[in-house]
């Protein structure tokens, strides 16, 4: 019994130990490139460094909440991370690298793919590497804010690769269908999803449901968040309910990093998450600028 817990205590190590190492190589990537394209940009124009320069990344991770604003049009953002999850019902450990691509073509429309290039499992003696999936979308603002009233958008996402790592407690969707709120009150930003949801298992679908609440708060360049959120599991007929805690800091104005944890809350909900990366907005238009601006308002 002891040989088998410090056996099992040293592979969960090693895992942090790659997580802390991997967010340590992806930060320091990151800083490298931005400074990289800070000096690019003493070549361009004057006009145009000053608009790029002046350009903020919108992320929307590490949280299970999307804000309902959209990134800058014309500019692709890139959302980085790793993710390890322990105690679940398909795995005893998950280390997984995510990320997810943006590009906003008009002030209330927005295309995004998110993946899980590969994803490390164990499962007992068992351990494996295997692509996660990828799913392709958009994001529309129904309705933008301002002043007192939040900004409203729909988002809908496809599941167009099934990869074979298996999923953390509120699975992968078929298809999804999310209503996003944004607001801003008394110095906190709320972010308020409502998910309608396809869960395919043996090509039988069934309907789920899940609801998440994120608040944040800005501290200087470091911004506190807590999350509470619930999905249904209908083929468990149980609940997943998690509790999230995350911190960011602001390297440039285009350029966040995260880290932060995940405790689930039932017995059916991946236990222990601990995640890390950063979104990094490209300086750099696709196509010329036109009048309509950004949509980050």
């Amino acid at each position: 019994m002891l040989i088998s817990f410090l056996t099992a205590q040293t592979q969960r190590s090693k895992h942090w130990v790659f997580f802390i190492l991997f967010l340590l190589a992806m930060t320091a990537g990151a800083v490298a490139q931005s400074n990289s394209d800070n000096g690019a940009q003493n070549s361009d124009n004057g006009a145009q460094k000053d608009n790029d320069e002046t350009l903020e990344a919108n992320p929307a991770r590490p949280t299970v909440a999307t804000p309902a604003t959209l990134t800058p049009v014309g500019y692709l953002q890139f959302e980085n991370g790793v993710q390890f999850a322990a105690d679940s019902a398909e795995f005893s450990s998950r280390l997984g690298i995510n990320q997810v691509t943006k590009l906003t073509v008009h002030p209330r429309l927005q295309f995004l793919v998110q993946s899980e290039p590969v994803v490390h499992t164990g499962l007992g003696p068992t351990r494996e590497f295997n692509p996660g999936d990828v799913l392709v979308g958009f994001q529309a603002v129904a309705l933008p804010g301002h002043k007192k009233r939040p900004t409203i958008a729909l988002s809908y996402f496809k599941h167009v690769y099934n990869g074979a790592a298996p999923d953390v407690d509120f699975g992968t969707p078929e298809h999804s269908v999310l209503l996003l709120i944004s607001d801003d009150l008394a110095g906190f930003h709320f972010d308020l999803n409502g998910m309608f949801n396809e869960q395919l298992e043996d090509h039988v679908g069934r309907a789920q449901f899940g609801q998440t609440i994120s608040i944040s708060h800005p501290l200087k360049k470091f911004t506190l968040a807590g999350e509470l959120w619930h999905f249904t599991q209908p083929f468990l007929h149980g609940n997943a309910v998690g509790n999230l805690w995350a911190i960011s800091y602001q390297v440039r104005p285009n350029l966040v990093v995260d880290a932060g944890f995940n405790r689930g809350l039932t017995s059916t909900s991946t236990q222990l998450e601990g995640f890390a990366g950063f979104t990094y907005l490209l300086p750099h238009r696709l196509w010329p600028t036109r009048n309509h601006g950004s949509a980050t308002q």
